[in-house]
C-alpha cells in the first residue's frame, strides 16, 4: 500500500517519541491549584484500583466462582460481546518461499468480511506429525520501502524463522495499524477521535478478534497440534499475547514480551504517554491489569521484560508479577510462572528471546536443549509480501466504524408503563457501562464561603465544594444586595470559552474578591466588559445567578498544553471515566452544593449549560433530584460528535439521555434543527409534556 510521505513520517516520529519516551517527560505539571487536584485525583483513583484488583479473590474456590464472569467482563471491554460471527475465513496462500530447513507461506484470511489479516505461515520441513504451534503477534514495527508496506510481521520474521527451524509450526500475523492494510491505531493518542470511547471501541478488540481467528484458521492446518498452541509477541505483540491467553484456552503456553504493566506506571508516572491504544481495554469495570494477567492461570506463563524498558517499567512490572502469583499459588501451580527481566531499553533482545524459545521448548514439547541457534533475518520484505494489490473490499482503514455495533434509535413506547420499563433499563446500563467512574463514596461537600462582596447593588460570594476528596471546585453566587431567599435560582456550568467572558464581565465589577481567579488563569477584562453587562445578566425573572465551571476549567484549570491535555484525558479512559462523564459528576455536585447556601434551599433550580456542556448537564439531571428545570443549548445530537462517555453509544444516544432527564425535571431544549430530537418530541406526550423544544437563530433562542 502507498504511504503519503507526510504519514510515514509523521508516524515514524510517534513511533520514535514512544520508545524513547521517560518518566520525567510524562510527568504532569503541578504549577496551578488545577494541576495539582488532577495530579492527586489520578493518584488516589490509580491505588484504589489497584488496592481492589483481585481483592475478593482469597482462595481457588473464590477464583473459580469469578473466573468465567471476568473473562466475560474482558470480552466486554475489548468490543468482543457479543463476539462477531465466525464466518468464512476465506484464507488464501498467495505465495511461498521455499528454503533448505523451512517453507514461508504468505497468507490472508478475513476476521470478519473484509477485515483481512495478513500473516507469514512459517513451516518446519519434514513434518511428520502435527506439529507444536506457536502464535508469534507483531509489535509496532513498520517496513515501509518506497511508499509501500510489507507489514510490520517483516520486522519479526526472525522469530517465525528460529521456531519453524527448530520443528515448531509458527504464524506472524500483522496488525491492523502497520500491516499491509493500513488501519489505525491511535484514535484518540493522535487522531482526536474521542468517540470510540463513546462507541466502546479499542483496536485491541480488533487484535484479540485477529488472534481468535488465527488459531480457528491454525486449526484447520494438518500441521498443527491443536492442544499444543503457544503464543508470543513483543511490545504490542505482548500486549495482544495478553488478550489471547487471557480469552481463549486454546493457549496452552504464552510468554508476552514488554507488553504489559500496571495503572500505577500508566496513570501515575505517564507511560500511557507512550503507547497507542491498541494496548487498553475500554476499562467500564475498572481493572488493574493483574486481572487480565490472573485469566492466564494456570497455564504455563512466562512474564518478559528488560530493567531500563521507559514504557513498561520495571516496578510496575514486579508488582503485576506479585499479584498474578498469588493466583497461581490458589492453583497450587507456582511452577508455571516465570518472571525474566534482562538488561536493556525497550528492545528485542538474545536476553528477551532465549528464555521464550526454552520456555515453548518446555511446555509444548516437554524437553529443554541447549540453545544454540540464533534468531536471524534470512528473508527480504518482498519475499513475505502477501498481497501485490490490496483487495478493494478491505474495510481495515475504517473498521473502528463499524466494529463495535451501537445500540440504535430504540422504538418509541406505546405507553406509559412501557416507557417506565424502557428508561429504566437504559438508565440503569448507561450507569453500570458509562458512569461506574462515578465515586461511591465521595464524601462530604464541605461547603465553605470563600468571600462576599458587595458593588453597586449587586453581591457576589464565593463557596468552595469538594466535588470528590481530591476535588475542589468553586461556585460564584451572583445576586441583587440584600436578596434573602430566591424563587429561582440558575446554575450556569460554564466552559472554557464563556468562562473566559462571564469572568471578565465579573471581574469588572468585583476584581478585589476574583484576585485568586486571575493569579492563576490567563484571562483579561474586556474593554466593553461593564456594570452594565453584569445587570443584563438578570434580564427576565431570575434572582440568583450561579456561576459554574467543572474541572480543567476556571480557577482550576490545567496549564498542560494541548497536546499534553489529549494524555489527561487518555488517563482518566484507563481508570474507566472520562473528563466529561466526571465533569457532569461535579455538575452534579455542584447542584447539591448549591441547596447548601443558605439562602438558596428553596426556589426553582435551574440548571443551564450549552454545547457539550449542555449534554453533561442533562446526564447529572438525569440523576440528581436537586434540579427542577433544565434548559439545554444547542447540544450535538450524538455522542459520536462529543462529548464522550465510555460505551455510551452502545446503550443510547443524547436525545434519550435527554428524555432520561424528563423523569425528574422539566427540560427545555433549545436548538438549531428540531426534526432531530424526534425520539423526545414523541415521548414528551407520556411525561405530561415536561420537554419543550424551540429554534436557535444566529446564537439566539426564538
Amino acid at each position: 500500500m502507498k504511504l503519503p510521505v507526510a504519514f510515514a513520517l509523521c508516524l515514524a516520529s510517534t513511533l520514535l517519541r514512544s520508545s524513547v519516551a521517560t518518566a520525567a517527560d510524562c510527568a504532569l505539571p503541578t504549577k496551578t491549584p488545577g494541576d495539582r487536584m488532577l495530579v492527586e485525583t489520578f493518584r488516589v483513583e490509580a491505588e484504589k484500583l489497584s488496592s481492589r484488583c483481585l481483592a475478593e479473590v482469597k482462595s481457588l474456590g473464590d477464583w473459580k466462582a469469578r473466573r468465567d464472569e471476568y473473562r466475560h467482563q474482558l470480552s466486554g471491554m475489548l468490543g468482543l460481546d457479543p463476539l462477531p460471527a465466525r464466518g468464512d475465513l476465506k484464507a488464501t496462500v498467495t505465495s511461498k518461499v521455499e528454503r533448505d530447513d523451512f517453507t514461508v507461506e504468505n497468507l490472508h484470511f478475513q476476521s470478519s468480511p473484509g477485515l483481512y489479516v495478513t500473516a507469514n505461515l512459517y513451516l518446519p520441513k519434514d513434518v511428520s506429525r502435527p506439529a507444536p504451534t506457536v502464535l508469534y503477534l507483531s509489535g509496532h514495527g513498520p517496513v515501509i520501502s518506497n511508499g509501500v508496506s510489507y507489514g510490520n510481521k517483516v520486522s519479526y520474521q526472525h522469530h517465525g524463522t528460529w521456531f519453524a527451524r527448530n520443528g515448531y509450526v509458527c504464524l506472524v500475523v500483522d496488525t491492523l495499524q502497520l500491516g499491509e492494510i493500513l488501519g489505525l491505531h491511535h484514535g484518540t493518542y493522535r487522531e482526536n477521535l474521542w468517540w470510540w470511547n463513546s462507541r466502546g471501541y479499542t483496536p485491541a478488540g480488533v487484535e484479540a478478534w485477529n488472534c481468535i481467528r488465527a488459531l480457528d484458521y491454525l486449526s484447520t492446518r494438518p500441521e498443527v497440534d491443536t492442544n499444543r498452541f503457544g503464543a508470543t509477541g513483543r511490545s504490542g505483540g505482548g500486549a495482544y499475547s495478553w488478550w489471547i491467553a487471557a480469552l481463549d484456552e486454546r493457549i496452552k503456553a504464552v510468554a508476552p514480551v514488554a507488553g504489559i504493566t500496571d495503572l500505577h506506571n500508566h496513570v501515575i508516572d505517564g507511560t500511557v504517554e507512550g503507547h497507542c491504544d491498541c494496548m487498553f481495554t475500554v476499562n467500564t469495570h475498572r481493572w488493574d491489569y493483574a486481572q487480565v494477567a490472573a485469566l492466564v492461570a494456570p497455564r504455563p506463563l512466562l512474564i518478559v521484560n528488560t530493567d531500563a524498558d521507559s514504557i513498561f517499567p520495571l516496578d510496575g512490572v514486579v508488582r503485576l508479577h506479585s499479584e498474578v502469583r498469588r493466583i497461581y499459588e490458589l492453583h497450587s501451580a507456582s511452577t508455571n510462572l516465570g518472571l525474566v527481566i534482562a538488561p536493556g531499553p525497550h528492545k528485542d533482545t538474545q536476553d528477551l528471546q532465549v528464555p521464550v524459545f526454552r520456555w515453548f521448548n518446555t511446555h509444548l514439547k516437554g524437553e529443554d536443549p541447549l540453545i544454540e541457534m540464533a534468531a536471524v533475518k534470512l528473508l527480504t520484505p518482498q519475499q513475505l509480501k502477501v498481497f501485490a494489490t490490496l483487495p478493494p473490499d478491505a474495510k481495515n482503514t475504517n473498521v473502528h466504524a463499524t466494529f463495535v455495533p451501537a445500540a440504535g434509535v430504540p422504538p418509541v413506547p406505546r405507553d406509559r408503563t412501557e416507557w417506565l420499563a424502557q428508561s429504566g433499563r437504559l438508565k440503569r446500563e448507561f450507569k453500570e457501562k458509562s458512569l461506574a467512574g462515578w465515586p461511591s463514596e465521595p464524601g462530604p461537600l464541605r461547603l465553605e464561603r470563600k468571600f462576599t462582596q458587595t458593588e453597586s447593588g449587586l453581591t457576589l460570594q464565593g463557596f468552595d465544594f469538594d466535588s470528590e476528596p481530591t476535588m475542589r471546585l468553586r461556585l460564584y453566587v451572583l445576586s441583587h444586595a440584600g436578596v434573602d431567599g430566591a424563587k429561582k435560582i440558575s446554575l450556569r456550568v460554564l466552559d472554557a470559552m464563556q468562562w473566559s467572558r462571564e469572568f471578565g464581565a465579573l471581574e469588572t465589577v468585583f476584581g478585589d474578591s476574583l484576585a485568586e481567579e486571575v493569579k492563576f488563569n490567563d484571562v483579561r477584562t474586556a474593554g466593553t466588559s461593564s456594570l452594565a453587562t453584569v445587570r443584563k445578566l438578570f434580564a427576565g425573572d431570575s434572582k440568583v445567578i450561579v456561576f459554574f465551571a467543572p474541572r480543567g476549567i476556571g480557577l482550576n484549570a490545567w496549564s498542560v498544553d494541548r497536546r499534553r491535555e489529549v494524555q489527561v484525558r487518555r488517563r482518566f479512559m484507563l481508570l474507566g471515566q472520562t473528563l466529561d462523564s466526571m465533569r457532569a459528576w461535579d455538575i452534579k455536585r455542584a447542584c447539591q452544593a448549591v441547596r447548601l447556601v443558605p439562602s438558596l434551599r428553596s426556589g426553582e433550580l435551574e440548571l443551564m449549560a450549552s454545547g457539550s456542556m449542555a449534554i453533561n448537564a442533562a446526564c447529572a439531571g438525569v440523576f440528581e433530584s436537586a434540579v427542577d428545570r433544565l434548559e439545554l443549548i444547542a447540544p450535538s445530537g450524538t455522542f459520536a460528535e462529543g462529548p464522550d462517555y465510555l460505551n455510551a453509544l452502545r446503550v443510547l444516544d443524547v436525545p434519550q439521555l435527554i428524555t432520561l432527564a424528563t423523569e425528574r425535571c422539566r427540560v427545555n431544549l433549545i436548538c438549531r434543527e428540531p426534526g432531530e430530537w424526534d425520539y423526545p418530541s414523541k415521548v414528551a406526550a407520556l411525561n405530561n409534556a415536561r420537554f419543550s423544544i424551540s429554534r436557535q437563530e444566529s446564537g439566539k433562542a426564538e
